[in-house]
This record gives C-alpha cells, sequence and structure tokens, in this order.
C-alpha cells in the first residue's frame, strides 16, 4: 500500500474517531498534557439564518479552542476555524452555527454532558481538578446542562 493511500485511510478513521458531523482533522498537535485538533469543514457554505438561503461569501475566518472529551487520558481540545459569512439576499453578516456546540459556549455539548454526569457522582472539587478547569467553569457548565435539562423535560411534557 502507498503512503498516500495509507494516508487517507489514517485521516478517515481519525475523522470517525472524531465522529462530529462534516468536520475533518487536519493536524495534531500534542504534548505530555494535552492535545489540539486542528479541525476544518468539509462543506463550504452555510445556512443563513435570517433568510435561510445557503451561501458560500466568506468574509473572515476566526479560529476558535473547543474543549472536548478527553481521549486515552489526554485533554483534547478542537482548534475549529468560525467562520463569519455574507448574505447578499438580507446584507448582513452571520457567523455559521455549530451544531455540536451551543452558542456562545467553549466546549462540546457532549463534553458539557460529560461534566454535568461526573459532578452528580463525584464533586465540582474534584471534576475541576482532573479537568484542569476552574470551579466556576466546572459550575457553569452544570448549570447550563441543567438548563438543557429542564428545557428537554418541559418540551417532552408539552408534546
Amino acid at each position: 500500500m502507498n503512503f498516500l493511500l495509507e494516508a487517507k485511510l489514517m485521516d478517515f478513521h481519525l475523522d470517525g474517531l472524531l465522529n462530529l458531523p462534516d468536520i475533518t482533522i487536519e493536524r495534531c498537535i500534542k504534548n505530555d498534557t494535552k492535545t489540539i485538533l486542528k479541525v476544518g469543514f468539509l462543506t463550504d457554505h452555510a445556512t443563513c439564518p435570517h433568510c435561510q438561503q445557503s451561501r458560500d461569501e466568506l468574509h473572515q475566518i476566526r479560529p476558535i479552542l473547543i474543549r472536548d472529551l478527553p481521549i486515552s487520558g489526554q485533554l483534547i481540545e478542537l482548534e475549529i476555524p468560525r467562520r463569519q459569512y455574507y448574505c447578499n439576499n438580507c446584507q448582513k453578516y452571520f457567523t455559521e452555527q455549530l451544531c455540536f456546540v451551543d452558542e456562545g459556549r467553549r466546549y462540546t455539548q457532549r463534553y458539557e454532558e460529560y461534566i454535568y454526569h461526573r459532578v452528580q457522582v463525584t464533586t465540582v472539587e474534584q471534576v475541576k481538578r482532573e479537568e484542569e478547569l476552574s470551579w466556576d467553569q466546572v459550575q457553569g457548565i452544570f448549570n447550563h446542562q441543567r438548563l438543557q435539562v429542564k428545557k428537554s423535560h418541559g418540551e417532552r411534557l408539552n408534546v
């Protein structure tokens, strides 16, 4: 098997391991305690939240770090290029929404759920220490997730 074919197979498996929609791993930077996965998008467009039209007029990209679930004891951060688009139809700028990160958050939804469940069986202090987060970060994640659980229970009751 040639090197390029092996590299393609490896990339496919890494993307599958990350299991996030329309995301590909472009680069991995690792030190003793943390791994940063630089990711890219498999699509080149986003839907305008104002008019619901698909847009590909990229205005700017601002990379952000998003915390994700640990892998093999390593803290994982995703470096995600946050893409801002211009919509010619509404003449407004918008930043594409990520389906795996709640708006304004710096953690994947699955990481926040993980922290929420860990706090329920241990303590904020223990999770803070083991996840290398501040007390306020752990408490903020817990409170955000508790609100999400309340919302989802309310929606189920109203159905």
